[in-house]
Order: structure tokens, then C-alpha cells, then sequence
């Protein structure tokens, strides 16, 4: 098969956006007929017809939505490019992007990474970060999306190299009022009896807490589903519902509003995480140097400086 056309593969995404050549070729300020002929040569080049022409506009045909997976893909890796060569003419001499979880994100990386850019040598690189569940993170890494990862240690890393990062320690916390704050020694599976404000299913925390119930042997019931932390620990201020959050994300708020935080008692419940890269030896130097940052930031290497 040639060579795929970006701007015909753009064409044809926004066709099937619009259901529609015309209004495609408005927004491309492209003539339809223009349109027309890349998409019969872009078929051509395929072998299979992509679109169903209907009475009320255009459908993609089942190679056609496997086609718009990819050029959707590829488009967006474009996108990547041409904001990583912007940055090195901007004067920016090395781009690292970094993907990580969400404990990771809201407890250190941000002002870890903030700390690494102030160092003056840093002043020529960027660092992009997102937010990612840790199988994301980890096949964003060995699919090559991102140089670095940062995500629970438990998680597959398999035919990656690893460094270690900072660990947190898992904690309940609850409104003042809730029964549960009259225990002493709080274990997982001592309160299960109550109901719990969940976020993402995917998430390390999530997974672990529906196989510690499990193997517990009682339910795991959410009252109420979130996206992130801070509208989980939003929740518990409400009264309406407990949660198993990282106490470091926590005690910020817990200071503020009054929550009460009791720290896992379960082993499990420390955790630790990692850095992972597929090999060191292609990580680009500013790469290195924010991964070397990174793990001088673990608490053990951090006591033995």
C-alpha cells in the first residue's frame, strides 16, 4: 500500500465526523468534489470501499471505522511531532513527555518536576505530563507514546526497565460523624460493612481494593462514582459515603475540613512506586536527567545523600 496522505487521512476523519463531504469541505474550505476524488483515491489505495453514500450523508463501512482508529492515531502522533519540533525552535533543547498515575500526580510529581526545571541546566527542556491508570500508562510506554512512566510498582512491568520513586500509604478517611472513626486499628476488611465513593475502575486503587474485598469475601458497595480525588474527598466531607484514598493526598484536606484520616493497618496498603522506560540507553538525555531527578526523590535515596 502507498504511502498514507495526512491531509486525505484528515479529510476523511472529518467526513465521517460530519456524516458529511459537504460540510467537511467547509470546514477544510475545500470544494466536495476535491474531497470526492481523495476518498476514492485513498480507497483505491486500500483495496476496500471505506464510506456508505446514504440518502441523509455518508457512513463509515466497517474498514472504515477500523481506518478512522488508526488515522485518528496517526493524526494525533502528527500533532505530537509538530509540537515537539515547535519546542526545539522555540529554544526548548529537550522534550520529555511523561505519563503517570493519578496517586502520582496529586501527591509529588508536579512539584518534583517543578523542582528539576528550576535547576538552571534544566532551563532548556520541557516536560509534559498526563494523567494515565497504570495498564495505560504501562502500554503508552511500550508503545512508545511517552519516554517515561510513573505508576504502582504491582503493576505488570514486565520488559521494562524500572527505577524507584516515592511510596504512599493508603488511609479511610470519613466525615466526623461516621461510625467508623470510633475504631482504633482500622483493617480493610473492617469496613466493608459501610458504603464507599469509587473512582475509575481501572485505577491501581480500585483494582486492588475489589480483589482485597474479594478475597475479604464480603461486597464492595460504591454509594457514589467519581473521576478523581478531590471530588471523592468532596464526598466524604458531604457525609454521604467513606473512601480509601492515599493518606498524602488526604491530610490536606483533611486539615481543612475536619476529616478524619486512619491509615490501613493491611501490609498492602504501602505502596510503592516506579519509573519505567523501555531502555535507558535510548532515553534522550533530558530524559535521563529527569529520571536520575526522579529517583533521587525516593525517601531512601533521599536519606542516604
Amino acid at each position: 500500500m502507498r504511502d498514507l496522505d495526512l491531509t486525505t487521512l484528515r479529510l476523511f476523519v472529518s467526513v465521517c465526523e460530519t456524516r458529511s463531504i459537504a460540510r467537511a469541505g467547509e470546514q477544510a474550505s475545500i470544494v466536495g468534489s476535491a474531497i470526492s476524488k481523495r476518498l476514492a483515491q485513498l480507497e483505491d489505495a486500500v483495496g476496500t470501499p471505506l464510506l456508505l453514500r446514504k440518502r441523509r450523508g455518508v457512513v463509515p463501512t466497517p474498514a472504515g471505522e477500523t481506518l478512522l482508529e488508526h488515522a485518528r492515531a496517526m493524526l494525533g502522533s502528527a500533532q505530537r511531532i509538530e509540537r515537539d519540533m515547535a519546542a526545539y525552535a522555540g529554544g526548548a533543547r529537550g522534550h520529555v513527555r511523561v505519563l503517570a498515575s493519578a496517586s502520582v500526580m496529586a501527591e509529588s510529581l508536579a512539584e518534583d518536576v517543578a523542582n528539576f526545571l528550576q535547576n538552571p541546566a534544566h532551563r532548556d527542556i520541557r516536560v509534559d505530563m498526563e494523567e494515565r491508570v497504570s495498564p495505560e500508562i504501562v502500554r503508552g510506554i511500550r508503545e512508545g507514546s511517552a519516554s517515561i512512566g510513573l505508576c504502582w510498582d504491582a503493576a505488570d512491568l514486565e520488559g521494562l526497565q524500572r527505577r524507584s520513586y516515592r511510596s504512599d500509604h493508603l488511609a479511610v478517611v470519613a466525615h466526623p460523624s461516621h461510625p467508623v472513626v470510633h475504631r482504633g486499628k482500622v483493617r480493610f476488611e473492617d469496613v466493608l460493612d459501610h458504603e464507599f465513593v469509587g473512582m475509575p475502575a481501572l485505577s491501581a486503587v480500585q483494582l486492588m481494593l475489589a480483589r482485597e474485598a474479594a478475597v475479604a469475601g464480603k461486597p464492595l458497595v460504591y454509594r457514589v462514582l467519581v473521576s478523581n480525588f478531590d471530588a471523592a474527598l468532596r464526598v466524604v466531607r458531604a457525609g454521604l459515603a467513606i473512601s480509601v484514598v492515599p493518606a498524602e493526598v488526604a491530610q490536606p484536606f483533611a486539615d481543612t475540613y475536619g476529616l478524619r484520616l486512619m491509615p490501613l493497618a493491611d501490609a498492602w496498603a504501602r505502596r510503592r512506586f516506579a519509573i519505567c522506560f523501555r531502555d535507558e540507553a535510548t532515553l534522550s538525555l533530558a530524559a535521563q536527567l529527569l529520571v536520575a531527578h526522579l529517583e533521587r526523590c525516593a525517601p531512601d535515596r533521599a536519606a542516604a545523600v
